[in-house]
């Protein structure tokens, strides 16, 4: 498939389904989207980003140029730029249980215990961790030349199967919330590893309470 082909899909798919979900308001004349279609609008956006970590980071990063409109960071700012999203997301976090990580490439990392995060076994963001989410969002909204990848992560209890797919339904709920506070949908994505990437020693409670997780990566966009 042609490069610029597979960047144009997710803009294409937003484009075809606004167009298909439209009703025209028997008042105004204009169209609008029907309450009965947000759903599936905010579903076939969501089906974009799911699994779109999976891309090339170059090319996530043009299409978020291209869809998104922004600028990106010049190349000898990132480091400035970085700074300033780590400070002001440390700043919000405080309290919130939410671990703030640089990386030794310069990405921030936001780990999200599942204890705050969701209930066991269940993939619905827990409504005492939607402020903090919503406080995440704010940043990013400011710092609108970011990538934002949210991964999920289980435990080894239970099946590779349910695993797996837990993972990615948790990613997905919180890519939901991300999307839903205005972030273009350009810039997200989000993917689920169920049990194979642990942080710690499955054999324990402990260690397994820290492998359930969901982890917020966040990489500069940087400009051509």
């Amino acid at each position: 498939m042609n490069h610029w082909l597979k960047l144009s899909l997710p803009l294409a798919l937003s484009g075809a389904l606004i167009s298909g979900c439209t009703t025209m308001d028997a008042f105004t004349g204009e169209n609008q989207i029907s309450g009965t279609s947000k759903g599936a609008l905010a579903g076939g956006l969501l089906g974009a980003v799911i699994g779109a970590a999976t891309a090339p980071k170059a090319d996530r990063a043009k299409r978020a140029l291209i869809g998104a409109g922004i600028g990106g960071v010049a190349g000898g700012g990132v480091g400035f730029y970085m700074d300033n999203q780590e400070k002001q997301l440390r700043e919000e976090l405080v309290g919130t249980g939410v671990q703030v990580r640089r990386t030794e490439a310069g990405q921030i990392d936001l780990i999200m215990p599942g204890n705050i995060t969701f209930d066991v076994s269940s993939a619905a963001v827990q409504a005492s961790f939607k402020p903090t989410l919503a406080s995440v969002a704010r940043v990013l909204s400011e710092y609108d030349d970011t990538l934002v990848t949210i991964s999920g992560h289980t435990d080894s209890s239970g099946s590779n199967e349910y695993n797996q797919l837990l993972s990615e339904q948790r990613a997905s709920a919180v890519a939901n919330i991300i999307l839903e506070s205005g972030i273009v949908f350009e810039r997200v994505a989000a993917v689920g590893y169920g049990e194979n990437q642990p942080i710690a020693d499955n054999g324990t409670a402990n260690g397994r309470a820290e492998n359930r997780r969901v982890e917020i990566t966040l990489d500069a966009i940087v400009a051509d």
